[in-house]
């Protein structure tokens, strides 16, 4: 291989100092068109649930809705209220809360004896009082649950490894306690929350009140799937006054949704027509996406009276929802709700950009002076590749940790020149492999569809070099260092993270970094 030293010169001009800033134990050879490997990491990823969200807080609070935290937690009667006859429909599809109920534990003499036993000692008379106490007070709900154990402890003067055993062999009621549901429900819509915080506050505001909330709500579904989960994040909003009408909705649609690039709003009504709305307002909402055509993005309409008076709210109430995920999906493109919410038990592969910013150094430099011994080494091969063996050229010379070194990057042997030419090759990766790649026709192709991870062979090996220099001056000595064929990843000083040698494995893709280096690095300590 001929070498162009002119060329990498070029490349690695910037200032020495400037891309060495980031200070001990870090690295950043010079080299892949001025592409630093510390530099591949881009900024940190926002769920794009959560984006959505952060960025429908930010529109409503600019169209001037006050925020508002409604209800999580809605007693059954409620959806009776405000569903009427659909609400047992309704209720087959909400979470009820359930919770285990307080044993009534009967406390007998074999059962003191049983305790006796595992605490190695007879339970006196007035640990037995003290122990019914505590049991009794705990099923009247003065000790909580998660006290329990220390408060037995107490009264046996027990520790609770010896309370725990006491509870679980003694007192079987504990173990085999099931739980019991309430008539307390998770919230399957944000209207459920609506009109418990409207019943509180429509006397207690100026008109017209407009609030939103961008929050859970939990549904049970028979099974989830591409465009349903069993929790989703409702985007609602509410807007009650004397002259509320459905042209209120149609308004905070287009304002509200704008916001995300939709244009071209349609209103068609909406088959479903919940109870709670009034006839003929349910509304929903298309609208066009410049990348995704026109699609169904919200739905609103004005409460029933009926539903309102259950509450005592005597004005007309808009309503607006739409679902969090729903738009976060059409704003990405994904067709699955369940890999966009959850996608970590969906690993995708790695781009060819996030694999090269897994691949760095696997040794380095902890000094300055080191980072400078690197780019000696490297100036030194690159000013003398062809020179015939046996030849030898001094680097560098100078005190590192309190020595005086002299570094030479050499060739001992005859009939060989002082780098292979496996030194100028670059590490690449291309669709999903690793690959190192000389500067020529053969590989221009790679060169120019692959991601560059900014690192040359010469540039990995001379850090790799200046990392066991500094070693061995610590202890006063000098040391060799000498690379010769490349089959593996460490032989030319690089590491590939974890995650991408899972996701190359998985894929099977390869790692590919053979090559003749063979360039030989020798420091001596004077007076050694």
């Amino acid at each position: 291989m001929k070498f162009d030293a002119g060329k990498y010169r070029e490349r690695a001009k910037e200032d020495f100092e400037k891309a060495w800033h980031e200070g001990p134990g870090v690295l950043t050879p010079p080299g892949g068109d001025g592409k630093y490997p510390r530099l591949r990491y881009g900024q940190a990823k926002a769920h794009p649930v959560f984006a959505t969200i952060h960025r429908l807080r930010e529109v409503y609070l600019s169209l001037g809705f006050e925020e508002a935290c409604n209800p999580l937690i809605v007693d059954e009667q409620d959806v009776y209220r405000q569903f009427g006859p659909e609400a047992m429909a309704v209720l087959d599809r909400v979470f009820y809360l359930g919770g285990l109920p307080r044993p009534n534990v009967g406390i007998g003499k074999e059962r003191i004896d049983a305790i006796g036993e595992i605490l190695g000692r007879p339970v006196g008379p007035g640990e037995e009082t003290r122990l019914r106490e505590t049991l009794h007070a705990y099923k009247k709900g003065e000790v909580e649950g998660d006290d329990l154990v220390h408060a037995i402890s107490e009264v046996l003067a027990a520790d609770d490894a010896s309370v725990v055993k006491v509870m679980d062999r003694v007192f079987p009621e504990f173990r085999e306690l099931a739980p019991e549901s309430t008539r307390r429900t998770l919230r399957s819509h944000m209207t459920s929350g609506w009109f418990l915080t409207l019943s509180a506050n429509w006397q207690r505001r100026p008109h017209p009140i407009r609030m939103f909330s961008v929050d859970r709500c939990f549904r049970r579904e028979q099974e989830e799937g591409p465009t349903r989960l069993m929790t989703y994040h409702s985007a609602s909003c509410v807007v009650a006054g004397e002259n509320v009408t459905n042209e209120e909705g149609k308004a905070v649609a287009e304002a509200l949704l704008s916001a995300f690039g939709f244009t071209s709003f349609t209103f068609r009504p909406d088959e479903k027509r919940s109870k709670y709305y009034m006839p003929g307002t349910q509304t929903e909402v298309y609208a066009t996406h410049p990348a995704r055509g026109e699609v169904e993005v919200a739905t609103f309409g004005v409460y029933s009276p009926s539903a309102l008076a259950e509450y005592g709210i005597e004005v007309p109430v808009m309503n607006l929802g739409l679902g969090v995920e729903r738009l976060a999906m059409i704003l990405t493109g994904m067709d699955d709700v369940r890999v966009m919410s959850y996608p970590q038990f969906y690993p995708r592969d790695l781009t060819d950009r996030e694999i090269a910013g897994a691949v760095s150094l696997k040794e380095e430099p902890a000094t300055v002076t080191g980072r400078f011994i690197a780019r000696a080494i490297r100036d030194t091969g690159l000013a003398n590749p062809t020179a015939p063996g046996p030849c030898s050229f001094t680097a560098w010379e100078g005190d590192l940790l309190g020595n005086r070194v002299k570094v030479l990057v050499e060739e001992p042997e005859e009939n060989a020149k002082l780098l292979g030419p496996a030194c100028g090759n670059e590490v690449f990766v291309h669709q999903g492999n690793i690959l190192g790649i000389p500067d020529n026709e053969k590989w221009a192709q790679i060169r120019k569809d692959g991601i560059s991870t900014g690192i040359v062979y010469l540039d990995a090996v001379a850090a790799l070099a200046a990392a066991r220099i500094e070693e061995a001056a610590r202890c006063g000595k000098g040391t060799t260092v000498q690379v010769k064929m490349s089959k593996f990843p460490s032989d030319v000083n690089l590491k590939v993270a974890e995650y991408a040698m899972r996701s190359i494995t998985d894929r099977k893709k390869k790692i590919d970094v053979r090559g003749p280096v063979f360039i030989t690095v020798r420091s001596v300590v004077e007076g050694a």
